[in-house]
């Protein structure tokens, strides 16, 4: 019953295309992330060089995503969004071309900046469309589990993939099976016909980023919510550039022993996906907050780990509490968010989940050299628990501002049992206005 019940969002024909084109959409954004890393770096030699990629895919996009779907969020989504994957496909057809003896570094980056800008607003955009398409009927959180599953599944495959792919094609041709991938989305959505939205107020861009804005000072708990999901990135991504130096170095398990646990934390997350799928009648918050705690519950058992077996086992928790964690702050994200507004603060989430991991790299590198990779983990471990022990207690008695399928009273209820979980003198002493969620 239960399992026919998280399936039903399925016999929607809108959602089901919706659905596909988010699997091809995952795994074309793996493709061009190993292809372009790898064209990078093969053409320059340069860790600098790969930085500077990063900066153009990452930190550029963020800053612009959010304007560009003010901009793009009044036309139908059925024409809007496939003119965003044909731009997509139109820029991976130019770094094909650049990936040839036509290469640039400076070009690719630009081309790689406008791809990136149109990849956040696509997902914004589709996120937008589902919440219209299955929250009038209470389906949000099926509809979001599914997908989870299909971005869990996306990681677990994406990487191995276009590894094969790359090595026995070329980049070149990797980058065009890409521009071809988006193709394939743009005319699958098009054929869909007409997409329900939420009608965003008119008015010109700027007057409704100002209303954007607006709308997140006066919503509290959702304002702070994506603060303290920002702050959460950090500390995720901090163990990123090191996870490489902790197997082969500090485990001496070699490049193969890399590999296992990367493949590790995949398989926890595709176990993460299924848990969320399961746990449909559990509240966002308490989602939320196991999520977050396996997290960091994982980076601690990796922290001292004595063996590559070890670290294996504790990268399947992290990785389970990834697949809960992402997926429960998207859910609780649109579930905190009028329907006229969902485009807009969708676009602020991804925003912020591609450039808040920037700061979290910097941070385990300089770790890193200043003590050892197991002090990252540590760190990284302590950080996220600490934003839990911060975010429950005052977030408490705010989260009835929820629009979520259960109800404001369900949602305060379990968040009170939340309070009960933290030890007494844990984070604030009293509940005050600055409140954070993770």
């Amino acid at each position: 019953m239960r399992r026919a019940a998280l399936l039903k969002p399925l016999r929607l024909p809108v959602f089901r295309r919706l659905a596909v084109s988010y699997a091809i959409d995952e795994l074309g954004d793996w493709m061009g992330i190993v292809a372009l890393s790898v064209l990078v770096f093969d053409q320059t030699g340069s860790a600098v060089a790969t930085a500077g990629l990063f900066l153009g895919t990452r930190f550029l996009p963020a800053l612009l995503a959010p304007i560009v779907v003010t901009r793009v969020e009044q036309p139908p989504p059925r024409f809007a969004l496939p003119v965003i994957y044909c731009g997509e496909a139109a820029a991976f057809g130019a770094l094909a071309l650049l990936a040839g003896s036509r290469f640039s570094l400076a070009a690719v980056i630009a081309v790689a900046a406008v791809d990136g800008t149109l990849a956040l607003t696509g997902r914004s955009l589709t996120r937008a469309v589902v919440a219209s398409v299955l929250e009038p009927s209470g389906e949000l959180r099926n509809g979001n589990a599914l997908l989870n599953v299909v971005l869990t599944a996306s990681a677990a495959l994406g990487p191995g993939l276009a590894g094969i792919l790359i090595a026995g094609f070329g980049v070149q041709t990797a980058l065009l099976l890409d521009a071809a991938s988006f193709y394939a989305i743009a005319w699958l959505i098009f054929r869909t016909g007409e997409l329900p939205r939420a009608n965003p107020e008119e008015g010109h861009t700027r007057e409704r980023i100002r209303a954007g804005i607006a709308y997140l000072r006066k919503q509290v708990t959702l304002r702070w919510l994506l603060f303290a999901q920002g702050a959460a990135f950090v500390f995720f991504a901090a163990v990123i550039p090191i996870e490489v130096i902790y197997a082969k170095e500090t485990l001496g398990a070699g490049d193969s022993g890399y590999g296992i646990m990367l493949a590790s934390w995949g398989g926890g997350m595709v176990i993460g996906s299924l848990i969320f799928a399961a746990a449909q009648r559990m509240a966002l918050p308490i989602l939320l907050f196991f999520g977050t705690i396996a997290v960091g519950g994982g980076y601690l058992g990796l922290a001292v780990a004595p063996t590559l077996a070890a670290a294996c086992a504790a990268s399947v928790l992290g990785g389970a509490g990834n697949g809960v964690q992402w997926v429960s702050a998207i859910s609780a994200v649109q579930e905190l968010t009028e329907p006229a507004m969902q485009a807009r603060i969708m676009s602020v989430l991804w925003s912020i989940g591609a450039a808040m991991p920037g700061i979290g790299y910097a941070l385990g590198a300089a770790i890193a050299v200043v003590f050892d990779p197991r002090a990252t983990f540590l760190v990284a471990g302590l950080g996220v628990l600490a934003i839990v022990g911060i975010a429950v207690p005052i977030l408490g008695d705010k989260w009835p501002e929820s629009r979520g399928n259960g109800g404001p009273g369900e949602d305060r209820a379990e968040v009170e049992i939340m309070v009960e979980l933290i030890p007494a003198g844990v984070g604030p002493s009293a509940r005050s206005n600055s409140e954070v969620m993770t």
